[in-house]
């Protein structure tokens, strides 16, 4: 792909690859900001206002001044470091056995947490509610209930909430749609909602995540924890190699 020259300042030119490269540096939200074509005319203008302090910089001498040599010391030592991390990496891999032995014993970790599916009828008070628990008992549909009179968006689905798990709705609704079995009824809860009747739909109790789909979890927390002990292995080594101290 050819890598299209949009600008030249003093001879040099700015192309593609060097917007892109700077659209690269930008943090994910600052990247989406620019990442359109107004926004990369305006990474263009931004990379020529700094090509033009650098040949001003240049001009002026200052890579021949104290501060330039010191900066330059510390970028150095900062590329040094980074490199010789690197280094301390390399080689580093997982084996199929560690994955296995890892998954064996963190399947708990790894556990899929038991799910309910359940629709519900919510109103505003307890009169309402017990009227709503007469219409069920009288053998009208759960859904064309709550259809009629839920205040709960849901009610657009007969009152089907879906799939959910602990943690995610408000603690007496949790409690209560737990407690049923599947095709049971609840009577009436209260939360700070309103006044609930709630049926449970569906039960997933809780199963564990298999190998395969849980692998690339495991074989990256490996290398991270490997990775840790390599590091620390090296410094300590070097503790006794330089002296250090502190104050």
């Amino acid at each position: 792909m050819e890598n299209l020259v949009l600008a030249k300042v003093n001879g040099k030119e700015i192309t593609q690859k060097d917007v892109d490269f700077f659209l690269n540096t930008l943090g994910p939200e600052q990247a989406a900001q620019f990442g359109n074509p107004e926004g990369m005319k305006q990474l263009l203008q931004e990379i020529i206002n700094q090509e033009l302090l650098y040949f001003e910089a240049v001009e002026d001498k200052l890579s021949e001044t104290q501060a330039f040599e010191e900066e330059l010391e510390r970028l150095k030592g900062h590329i040094l470091k980074t490199l010789k991390i690197r280094e301390i990496f390399e080689g580093i891999d997982v084996t199929d056995e560690e994955v296995n032995e890892y998954y064996e014993s963190n399947k708990a970790r790894f556990e899929k947490p038991a799910q309910v599916k359940a629709s519900h009828i919510l109103v505003k008070s307890e009169d309402e509610g017990l009227e709503v628990l007469k219409r069920l008992e009288d053998g009208e549909a759960f859904g064309e209930v709550a259809k009629a009179v839920s205040t709960c968006p849901s009610k657009e689905k007969g009152g089907d909430l879906g799939y959910f798990g602990k943690g995610q709705m408000v603690p007496e609704f949790e409690a209560a749609a737990f407690d049923l079995s599947v095709g049971e009824r609840s009577g009436l809860v209260q939360t700070q909602f309103g006044y609930h009747v709630i049926e449970l739909t569906d039960k997933k109790e809780p199963e564990a995540t298999s190998l395969e789909e849980i692998k690339p979890r495991i074989q990256q927390d490996i290398v991270t924890r490997k990775q840790a002990q390599a590091y620390q292995d090296k410094v300590s080594a070097l503790r006794t190699k330089y002296p250090v101290e502190t104050y």
